[in-house]
């Protein structure tokens, strides 16, 4: 093969498993040694069948964590997790796992294909997101934080709270080094050098990679909570939220929840009495609309269809979900590349953020381990990608596997390089959340309706053509091959099969048909419980009482240009 070409699917689907899901929450200690050092954390099992709580939070996430940490310094409260502990075997950058191909009980994601085509994952994993993301850190920025009605001073100490547990510096490597001045280079300006601040130009974030290349996660937010407050059950999949009618309240109140252990035990928890006392939804895009019209609150004719009684018809659960698109470019290097997720980002002026990723020889059969886990990565794999290029019925595990050997079969430069990411602002586009069941461990049906919006399409372009001048930047000159063209970049990077899309195989592509052919997600996935239409402006639930939602499902838009950082405020 042509070194200096990246001619393989299978070898970009193995860099870009191994650089943005490179690392997953996973530290040395087994689950029954942390669990001993958190003592208020255990398994759903050992829970009682009755318990009563001030605050029951649905959800140990990016925000379910802070939140049950903040409000346990005055209260009794029960963080419900689906997932069990982030921590495993390994833990650092430079290591992988292929979590996201784990369809068992126990995997800390859980995969699923939007009604677009695009594979994504939901964390299944106390953490959260934060679990399996590349660790960027950045802030909202000062209009999107105006917009949301927010108190600046509250969000900002909130913040710097946050920021003290979890984030770091980052130790900024070679090629991010190079993207930053190619960058600069292609006129994403001004320098803004090293900041958690979102603002016109190129910088450095934070990161929740310690200098050691240690992930932390908002799990370790549960270590400034007050022992004798919190109590954390791991393995508990809520069904539902119980409400019933009181004299003189004119909505249903949320009185407690409903949750299955792992042997199908049903528990039930309540809240203890008193007017302050809440049931809260932390469980994401996808999980806190799923849980409310599982739970009766939701469009009334999609409820009963599913044999759900109908509390409150409220139509717009679910509506206004939306995906921040990302469209990438592989680039092969001449030179050997560390391995580096994101640690430098592009704003542009005209809607799009730029980062990269970037990594060593990933995937490559060194060793009988290295072997075994060099078969499968996760989202990103031969075995996923080549679902896209076969006929149903041909998309056999035996097919698959074919594929995933003929990955081991190629040149160990092939795998050196890196990607540069593009994803817009916004989006302006949205869709929708259905249930495919009333079973609360299945995933709902979403559809994200990707570029639906002309704007969204406009600004993914003007994103590609700023990374073909970064490509082209004398910058960037050492991690690319002189005689590549850029055009022949992006042709072979368009035919990488990344999503179930019909295939459009051709050298004339427009970068309109790029961004629309090679789309995938980025993991920002936001909305179906949005502010003013099924909350209000404290993420009170409309139509009830006793019930808030507070994670990414309440945003209109996504926040900066990677959401963790806001998101883990917002919980705060």
């Amino acid at each position: 093969m042509a070194v200096g070409r990246a001619s393989s699917p299978a070898l970009v689907l193995v860099l870009a498993a191994a650089v943005v899901l490179g690392s997953l929450c996973l530290a040395a200690l087994s689950e029954d040694e942390q669990l001993e050092n958190l003592r208020f954390v255990r398994h759903a099992q050992d829970a009682p069948l009755v318990s009563h709580y001030n605050y029951i939070v649905i959800g140990g996430g990016t925000a379910g964590c802070p939140l049950a940490a903040t409000l346990s310094e005055h209260s009794r409260v029960l963080l419900l997790e689906r997932g069990g502990l982030p921590y495993g075997n390994m833990s650092s950058q430079q290591h992988f796992t292929d979590a996201l191909a784990d369809t068992s009980p126990s995997s800390p994601a859980q995969r699923f294909i939007s009604e677009d085509g695009v594979v994504n994952a939901r964390a299944r994993v106390l953490g959260g997101g934060s679990c399996l993301n590349a660790g960027f850190y950045t802030r909202a920025s000062n209009e999107y934080v105006r917009a949301a009605g927010w108190d600046a001073r509250l969000v900002n100490s909130s913040y710097r709270w946050v920021e003290r547990s979890l984030v770091f510096r980052p130790d900024v490597q070679p090629w991010q080094v190079a993207l930053r001045d190619a960058l600069l280079e292609a006129g994403v300006t001004p320098d803004n050098g090293f900041t958690f601040d979102h603002v016109t130009g190129t910088k450095i974030g934070g990161t929740i990679f310690d200098n050691s290349g240690q992930r932390h996660t908002a799990a370790d937010f549960l270590r400034h909570a007050r022992p004798r407050g919190l109590t954390v059950l791991l393995y508990a999949t809520v069904s539902r939220i119980l409400f019933r009618r009181q004299d003189g309240v004119p909505y249903p109140v949320a009185y407690g929840v409903v949750f299955a252990d792992p042997l199908g035990v049903q528990h039930r928890v309540y809240l203890r009495d008193g007017a302050k006392n809440e049931v809260i939804l932390s469980s994401g895009t996808l999980g806190s609309p799923q849980l409310l019209m599982l739970s009766g609150v939701g469009p009334q004719a999609h409820l009963e269809a599913h044999g759900i009684e109908v509390l409150v018809d409220q139509p717009m659960v679910g509506q206004g979900v939306a995906d921040n698109p990302m469209n990438s470019v592989f680039i092969p290097s001449p030179v050997p590349v560390g391995l580096s997720l994101v640690q430098v980002v592009g704003i542009t002026r005209s809607g799009s953020f730029i980062e990269g990723v970037s990594g060593s020889e990933f995937g490559v059969p060194v060793a009988d381990d290295v072997y075994r886990r060099a078969r499968n990565f996760g989202m990103f794999s031969p075995q996923t990608g080549q679902l896209g290029t076969l006929p149903p019925k041909q998309r056999t595990p035996e097919a698959l596997q074919r594929a995933a050997e003929a990955m081991l079969r190629l040149d160990r430069r092939a795998f050196r390089g890196g990607f540069i990411l593009e994803k817009i602002l916004g989006p302006v586009s949205a869709g929708h959340i259905e249930l495919r069941t009333a079973d609360p461990r299945a995933n709902p049906a979403v559809t994200f309706n990707y570029f639906q919006e002309a704007e969204d399409l406009e600004r993914c372009v003007h994103g590609i053509e700023t990374i073909e001048r970064v490509i082209q930047s004398r910058a960037f000159s050492n991690f690319t091959y002189a005689n590549a063209p850029v055009e022949s970049i992006f042709t072979d990077s368009a035919n990488f099969p990344v999503n179930l899309l019909p295939r459009h195989v051709n050298d004339s592509r427009s970068p309109e048909q790029y961004c629309r052919d090679t789309v995938m997600t980025i993991w920002h996935y936001h909305g179906g419980c949005h502010v003013g239409a099924v909350v209000d402006d404290d993420y009170r639930v409309f139509g009830v009482q006793g019930l808030r939602v507070i994670d990414s499902s309440t945003f209109k838009y996504s926040p900066g240009t990677n959401p963790q950082a806001t998101v883990m405020m917002l919980g705060r």
